[in-house]
């Protein structure tokens, strides 16, 4: 006599969670005024614009959506870099530094899917999309803050967990971006070090831009 079954296996395994959505947003809004007027985005590195660079390390480095913030000459760099498939996100008030363009960044996040967001800035193109995955790995809840470390010292790509982001953009004024904020919850901090695979430069300077090939 056959044995009823429940229409179950205990070989059935529930599928796994999806990966977690982490998103990347470049702060390409500068005006690079200590170099002449300058913008930063549009500086050439390897043949190519910094913007495109910036975007490209957070797209490899498992980022996705990708938001790009834009400011001083904003319709030039749409016009000269290719980004297909980024967003680009407007700064209209990019002139009163890099925390207008963190929070237009963030605002451009608001409600995605995404759980946290990994900041880099345009004028950094030592840093690639190694140090970028390594960020991401540390990612463990929407209460999450990681930061890439130098020997020692902090640095970017940074992640934000999007339980941190309200507070954030209310923090952030000027040109300390999220410095502040950070200062503040420096206990907190998860620190990658990423000193073997990437190099933290700015370009800010005339002598900064032998770092540019």
């Amino acid at each position: 006599m056959p044995v009823p079954t429940s229409g179950t296996s205990d070989d059935t395994n529930p599928p796994a969670p999806p990966p977690p959505v982490i998103a990347g947003l470049l702060l390409a809004a500068g005006g690079g005024r200590r170099l002449g007027g300058r913008p930063k985005a549009l500086l050439t590195h390897r043949g190519r614009p910094l913007v495109e660079h910036g975007a490209r390390a957070l797209r490899e480095g498992g980022c996705g959506p990708v938001h790009v913030v834009l400011g001083a000459a904003a319709r030039e760099v749409r016009g000269r870099a290719e980004l297909p498939g980024y967003v680009l996100v407007d700064n209209p008030r990019w002139a009163e530094g890099m925390g207008s363009s963190l929070r237009a960044g963030l605002a451009s996040l608001a409600g995605t899917d995404a759980e946290a967001v990994v900041v880099l800035l345009v004028d950094q193109p030592g840093i690639g999309a190694a140090a970028v995955a390594r960020v991401v790995g540390a990612y463990r809840t929407p209460d999450s803050l990681v930061a890439a470390s130098y020997d020692g010292k902090r640095g970017h790509p940074v992640l934000f967990g999007a339980r941190r982001w309200a507070e954030i953009s209310a923090d952030a004024e000027g040109d300390r971006g999220a410095r502040a904020y950070l200062r503040v919850h420096e206990n907190e901090i998860v620190r990658v070090e990423c000193g073997d695979v990437a190099r933290a430069y700015d370009i800010d300077t005339e002598e900064d831009l032998s770092h540019l090939e």
